[in-house]
C-alpha cells in the first residue's frame, strides 16, 4: 500500500495575492515563500477565492463547494455534521490531524473531535492579538474605524510578541519533533494574521521600506456606478482626508504582518527538515481572501464586492516526494475549491460526495499551462433576509469595530445585495441583484475603476459572461448524494 504523505494546511487570514516578492511586488519580503517556489513549489498568480469574507470561504475550500450549493455564505452558517469536510475526511483516512488557531468553519457547540485529534490549546496563554491597544482615537474621529494601530512594543526581554498565531506555529513546530511514527500527520494552522488591525512588531514592522510600496487605487480614479457598498463603507469609515503618507503607513504595516508570517512559514518549513520529512510532506500555503489595504479608500472587507484586491490570494502547494512538480509562477486560473481535490489527489482519497474543485496536480507537473476558463464568487443577501446579517448588535451599537460593515449589511437599501462575479484573463463581470451591474476590461483597467456596462463596443463580450455564469449556476446548483434511500414498503 502506498504510504500516504504528511500534508501541511497552512493558512493566514486575509493575505492579498499581490503581496508577494515573487511576484514582482517590490515592497513584499517574504523569502522563505520565494525561496520554496524557486525550488520545490508553484504559486498560483490567479487563485481566487468563492467569497470575501472568512466563513463562508473556509466553507468552501474546505468542502470544494460553492457557497450557493448549501446557503454557506454568512458568517454565522458554519459546516454541519452531516457536509463534507477535508479535517473530517483526512481523519477517517486515518491522519492524525492537529489543528492549531482560528476556528470560522465548524459550529463551536459541536466540538472538534470529528474533525481533528487535537484542536491545539498552548499551556502558555498568549498575549492579546495586536498587542491589545487598537488606539482608535475619540468616535468621531478618522481613526475610529480604521483598524490602524502600527508599531507594537516587545518587552525587553521578548525575542517576539507572543501572541495567538506564534503560540499555534510553535506548538506546530513541537508536534513535528515528536510526531506519531503510526500515522501520516496533517498540521491545520487557520492564523489570525495578517488580519486588521494592522499591527506588527519589530524586526517585521520597520522592514519595509515605504518607497517601494506599489500606489494604491484611489477613489478619485473611480467612476459613479460601482457598488453602493464601497461609498457606503467610505462614508461611515470618516477616511476621506488621510494623507498619502497615513496611507503608506498603514500598507506598511500590513506587508510587516505578511513578512512575519512569511517568517513563521519558514520556521515550520526547517521543522519539517530537521524531522527529515520535507520531502514526503505536501504543503499548501494559501489565504481565505484578501483585503481593501487602502485601495478605493477603504480598509478590511466587505461581504458582496469582488475588486482583485478582496477575491486574489495566494496559493502555493509543493507536492510530496515522487509527485512531478516544475517549480514557477503558473499564470492558470484556479479557485480555492481546487484545494480539497488536491489533497485528496495526493493522499490517494477518492471523495464518496460530489464536489466542484479540480486537482492542480497536472499544472503543478507541468503538464499543462490551463485549469479553468473563468473563476467565480458569490455574496451578499436578499432583502428579508436578516438571518444573514454579519452582527447582531441594533443600528446604534456604533462603538464595535465593524459597526460600518454591519450597517451596510443591515440596511434595506441595494448595499447588502446578493452578488456574483465572473471573472476570466481579460473581463471581469458582476452581476448585482438590486443594483447596477459591473464589467471590467482588465486589461485596460485592472484597477476595475471604470465600470464598462453599458459600453455598447463590449456587448458580445458581456453576453459570452452572462451564457457562462448560467452554466456555472446550473452546473453546480445542488449536490445529491452517493447513498440512495431505500424504496423499500413496509406493510403492515
Amino acid at each position: 500500500m502506498k504510504k500516504k504523505p504528511h500534508i501541511i494546511l497552512f493558512n493566514p487570514d486575509q493575505w492579498r495575492g499581490d503581496v508577494l516578492g515573487h511576484m514582482g511586488n517590490p515592497a513584499a519580503i517574504t523569502p522563505h515563500l520565494d525561496h520554496i517556489v524557486a525550488n520545490d513549489a508553484v504559486s498560483f498568480q490567479n487563485a481566487f477565492c468563492q467569497n470575501p469574507v472568512c466563513t463562508p470561504s473556509r466553507c468552501s475550500f474546505m468542502s470544494g463547494w460553492y457557497p450557493h450549493v448549501r446557503g454557506h455564505r454568512t458568517m454565522y452558517n458554519m459546516m454541519k455534521p452531516d457536509e463534507p469536510v477535508l479535517l473530517k475526511t483526512l481523519k477517517d483516512e486515518g491522519y492524525f490531524v492537529w489543528w492549531g488557531g482560528k476556528n470560522d468553519l465548524v459550529p463551536g457547540e459541536n466540538g472538534f473531535d470529528a474533525y481533528c485529534n487535537v484542536k491545539y490549546k498552548p499551556e502558555r496563554s498568549p498575549k492579546p492579538m495586536f498587542g491589545g491597544d487598537l488606539r482608535r482615537g475619540q468616535p468621531d474621529s478618522d481613526t475610529f474605524y480604521s483598524f490602524y494601530v502600527g508599531k507594537m512594543e516587545n518587552e525587553s526581554d521578548e525575542e517576539l510578541y507572543y501572541d495567538s498565531d506564534w503560540a499555534n506555529v510553535l506548538g506546530a513546530i513541537e508536534l513535528i519533533k515528536n510526531a506519531p511514527t503510526d500515522q501520516p500527520l496533517c498540521i491545520y494552522l487557520p492564523i489570525i494574521y495578517p488580519h486588521p488591525p494592522y499591527a506588527v512588531e519589530d524586526p517585521w514592522f520597520n522592514l519595509i521600506d515605504r518607497s517601494l510600496i506599489p500606489k494604491r487605487i484611489s477613489p478619485d480614479m473611480l467612476s459613479s456606478d460601482k457598488s453602493s457598498m464601497m461609498s457606503g463603507l467610505r462614508e461611515k469609515q470618516h477616511m476621506q482626508d488621510w494623507t498619502e503618507e497615513r496611507w503608506t503607513e498603514l500598507r506598511a504595516t500590513y506587508y510587516g504582518m505578511c513578512s512575519r508570517v512569511d517568517h513563521q512559514f519558514g520556521m515550520l518549513m526547517d521543522a519539517l527538515k530537521e524531522a527529515g520529512i520535507y520531502d514526503d510532506t505536501a504543503v499548501f500555503f494559501f489565504s481565505d481572501h484578501g483585503d481593501f489595504t487602502g485601495d478605493y479608500g477603504l480598509v478590511e472587507k466587505a461581504q458582496n464586492t469582488f475588486e482583485d484586491c478582496l477575491t486574489r490570494v495566494p496559493f502555493i502547494v509543493k507536492p510530496p516526494l515522487h509527485n512531478k512538480v516544475k517549480p514557477r509562477i503558473s499564470e492558470a486560473l484556479v479557485e480555492l475549491v481546487d484545494l480539497s481535490a488536491t489533497v485528496h489527489h495526493y493522499a490517494g482519497i477518492t471523495p464518496d460526495y460530489t464536489h466542484f474543485g479540480h486537482s492542480l496536480a497536472p499544472l503543478i507537473a507541468g503538464e499543462r499551462d490551463e485549469h479553468r476558463d473563468a473563476v467565480f464568487c458569490e455574496g451578499g443577501r436578499l432583502h428579508d433576509e436578516l438571518h444573514c446579517n454579519e452582527s447582531a448588535p441594533a443600528n446604534e451599537n456604533t462603538s464595535m469595530l465593524y459597526w460600518p460593515r454591519g450597517e451596510m449589511q443591515r440596511s434595506e437599501g441595494p448595499e447588502h445585495t446578493k452578488a456574483t462575479m465572473i471573472r476570466t484573463k481579460n473581463f471581469k463581470y458582476v452581476r448585482r441583484f438590486y443594483e447596477t451591474d459591473e464589467l471590467y476590461d482588465l486589461n485596460q483597467d485592472p484597477g476595475e475603476t471604470q465600470n464598462k456596462i453599458n459600453d455598447s463596443s463590449l456587448a458580445g463580450e458581456l453576453l459570452l459572461l452572462k451564457e457562462r455564469m448560467l452554466d456555472f449556476y446550473q452546473e453546480t446548483c445542488d449536490v445529491v448524494p452517493h447513498h440512495r434511500d431505500s424504496r423499500g414498503l413496509q406493510i403492515s
